[in-house]
């Protein structure tokens, strides 16, 4: 008797098992993952660094270079992106599928602590660096819009308080913060007016660095005990940088005000974001892979 003959001779129990399959499989379709791109884990971390003021060709070649002759030593790089903007680098690294993450990183902060002496002295931290995958898309936006404060007042208010609180969401990979700055005094210097005073750039520089020192100026101590002296001396009125002293000779001075224009802005003012028709904080959640441990993150020490 042959397989066939089996079934044909018993109809009832053919239809009852066929019948029986259909609904396996109709149970079995509404479990299947959808997926038009198959879920891959690439192992990828990005290292981002900044030095305020300077353009993207500074950056390219100060900055970046250092950074990739020392992260292209590390074993299993198969992609070295960088980018640079205005005072900015952002580098893309790429490993092997095969290389775990965790090593990786490791490998990544050894290389970052062996670049420091060619680095500028300037930048105001070392760079940071955070696992990321290239594939992933934020599964949350959020705007932030408001009819009485600024947009560089509701980006303070994401950036210190509601991003914090969203990243220790559980399955929350990152969030960013986009589409305006931090708030700062902005000093837009005349170079005219700066060169018939007879300085330079170099003199407004230095005029505002040394009026924000927010470093101990020396400590009183004796046998038993010592208590240090803290100056903090920023300055966030745009009229205290306008009485700033550039140059007193014979007594005539020289100040900020006479040869800029100072007023509060943000750290950069091409940044933007709009909702409905008015400006906009926009927050970007990307949530945590589930084959991925932890979004990594480092920040190193000041290196001045």
């Amino acid at each position: 008797m042959s397989f066939s003959e089996l079934w044909i001779r018993r109809p009832v129990g053919t239809i009852l098992l066929s019948l029986g399959l259909l609904l396996v499989g109709g149970v079995a379709y509404s479990f299947l993952p959808v997926a038009a791109i198959p879920t891959v884990e690439f192992p990828a971390i990005r290292v981002a660094a900044s030095r305020p003021g300077a353009d993207p060709q500074t950056m390219a070649a100060t900055v970046a270079a250092p950074l990739e002759r020392t992260l292209g030593t590390i074993p299993g790089v198969n992609e070295l992106t960088s980018s640079s903007s205005l005072g900015s680098t952002s580098i893309a690294i790429q490993f092997d599928l095969n290389r775990k993450i965790d090593s990786a990183a490791r490998d990544v902060q050894a290389a970052l602590n062996a670049a420091v002496p060619d680095l500028p002295g300037d930048i105001p931290s070392l760079p940071q660096f955070r696992k990321i995958n290239p594939a992933s898309q934020p599964v949350l936006i959020l705007a932030l819009t408001s009819q009485t404060l600024t947009t560089d007042a509701i980006y303070d208010a994401a950036d210190t308080i509601i991003a914090q609180r969203l990243s220790q969401v559980e399955g929350v990979a990152e969030v960013s913060v986009n589409g305006a700055e931090q708030p700062a005094i902005r000093v837009r210097v005349d170079p005219t007016r700066l060169a018939s005073m007879g300085l330079g750039i170099d003199a407004v520089r230095t005029a505002i660095n040394a009026a924000n020192a927010q470093t101990p100026v020396g400590a009183f101590e004796n046998e038993t005990q010592s208590q240090s002296i803290g100056v903090n001396d920023q300055l966030n009125d745009p009229k205290a940088y306008e009485r700033l002293v550039l140059r007193n000779a014979n007594g005539a001075m020289v100040h900020l005000g006479d040869v800029a224009e100072i007023v509060r802005g943000v750290r950069n003012t091409r940044a933007a974001g709009w909702f409905d028709h008015r400006p906009a904080v926009i927050l970007n959640i990307t949530k945590l892979h589930p084959i991925c441990d932890e979004a990594l993150f480092q920040r190193g020490p000041n290196p001045l």
